[in-house]
């Protein structure tokens, strides 16, 4: 089946899909995004996932033209088309067209898309072997310029951390906060297990608090695994026991490296292991 794109309630190919170029979600990143995952036709925490667009988008002062419920039927409706079981779908609303000028007063009617694909980050092996990664040297954006629980459309703070990942031959990237803690990679919430204990950085951390990181928490709590919020530095990371990835895109994945130095004894371990799989089993309940 070819990808659907929803664009403020009609349907078109992906070749079709357009928008103005005056917008300002493509002029000036001004717009807000979820990402997520079916599976077996079912959004996975669905109503998460909305409840986090809309507090987006009031964050930034941004009136969604549509209601929660028709946005969550407009996104049901999406996936059905598609006629993919297992897909990803790109929410997204933009301020929408206006004249060239920073001013949001001059735009009007905002665009609500919705996209349902494939995706794959990550290759299968990578699941399996754990990934290498690194820290990168660009630093979160100041929680004080722009919270990073607000999912804007303006990711190029993370895209130039992931270029220093891929620059270095690594697929992702460690970057820290303005204290030099860890926060967050450039697309997905961090864990490490230590003596047992699962740790996460917390959201004062300056870091998007991800339904997928909730997710884990949840299994943890489920499976009695401590688990606790805690500041979090890189030598906390390179003493771990294990290491692993979370989003929505990326599921979980290990990590078996950072910057040049195994974590543990160098594979995937057990916790994780044990959490891959018990998340396989969550997205179907």
């Amino acid at each position: 089946m070819s990808p659907q794109i929803y664009i403020n309630g009609k349907y078109y190919s992906k070749e079709d899909a357009k928008i103005s170029v005056y917008d300002h979600g493509l002029l000036y990143g001004d717009g807000v995004f979820e990402g997520m995952r079916t599976y077996s036709g079912k959004v996975f925490k669905l109503d998460q996932h909305i409840d986090r667009l809309y507090q987006s988008a009031r964050a930034i002062l941004l009136t969604i033209p549509i209601s929660k419920q028709e946005m969550t039927d407009a996104v049901n409706n999406t996936v059905k088309l598609s006629g993919l079981a297992d897909s990803y779908i790109r929410l997204v609303v933009t301020r929408g067209a206006g004249s060239l000028g920073l001013d949001p007063n001059r735009t009007s009617n905002p665009q609500v898309i919705i996209i349902v694909d494939l995706i794959a980050l990550y290759d299968r092996k990578f699941y399996e072997e754990g990934l290498k990664i690194i820290t990168a040297s660009t630093i979160r954006n100041h929680p004080a310029a722009l919270s990073p629980r607000i999912k804007s459309l303006n990711y190029l703070n993370n895209i130039m951390a992931k270029i220093e990942g891929l620059q270095a031959g690594c697929m992702e990237a460690i970057m820290l906060n303005h204290k030099g803690e860890v926060a967050e990679c450039t697309g997905d919430n961090i864990f490490i297990v230590k003596k047992g204990r699962l740790l996460t950085p917390p959201t004062d951390a300056g870091i998007l608090e991800g339904i997928t990181r909730n997710a884990i928490l949840e299994l943890a709590g489920e499976l009695n695994i401590p688990a606790s919020e805690s500041t979090l530095t890189r030598h906390d990371l390179l003493v771990a026991d294990e290491c692993f990835l979370t989003g929505s895109a990326a599921e979980v994945i290990p990590v078996v490296d950072i910057d040049s130095r195994p974590i543990g004894d160098g594979h995937v371990g057990q916790t994780t292991r044990l959490l891959m799989s018990e998340f396989k089993k969550m997205v179907t309940r």
